[in-house]
């Protein structure tokens, strides 16, 4: 039995976080943890991809997919892998392809929103996205290092 059995204390990292910026921060702690004595650690551009990828995987598990159910984050020699686990059996969508700085229908503005997805597929070295016994999916993300 784990300690953290015994005191029914769960792990910081068995946590999941509430908002973005709490994704972010423990996102970025992994990568300091695992980088800072390696060397040729990557440069401030490819852990700022991280965390952007991150945030965004978090803002549409939160706006979109009913709540996050789960966060992960692990840092290997293959790259940074991050989970998220909402409540939505919906797969994620990109804008359209007319509406990157296209108008939203409403006032004839230009449309906020509906670019996440797009950015992740961008930044991100694989997706895969698996559905939960529970209901839900979970979306993993490799992110390179190099």
């Amino acid at each position: 039995m784990s300690a953290d059995e015994l005191t029914g204390t769960p792990r910081p990292e068995a946590v999941v976080p509430r908002t973005p910026s709490q994704a972010r921060s423990r996102v970025e702690a992994s990568l300091r943890e695992w980088l800072v004595p390696a060397p040729g650690a990557p440069d401030t551009e490819v852990v700022g991809d991280a965390v952007l990828v991150t945030s965004e995987l978090v803002t549409n598990a939160l706006r979109h997919g009913g709540g996050m159910t789960s966060f992960d984050v692990e840092v290997t020699d293959e790259g940074c892998r991050v989970s998220v686990g909402d409540r939505s059996d919906r797969l994620p969508e990109s804008a359209g392809p007319g509406d990157g700085g296209g108008c939203d229908g409403e006032g004839g503005g230009p449309r906020v929103g509906g670019h996440g997805w797009r950015v992740i597929r961008r930044l991100a070295r694989s997706v895969t996205i698996t559905p939960q016994a529970h209901g839900g999916k979970r979306v993993s993300v490799l992110i390179s290092l190099a």
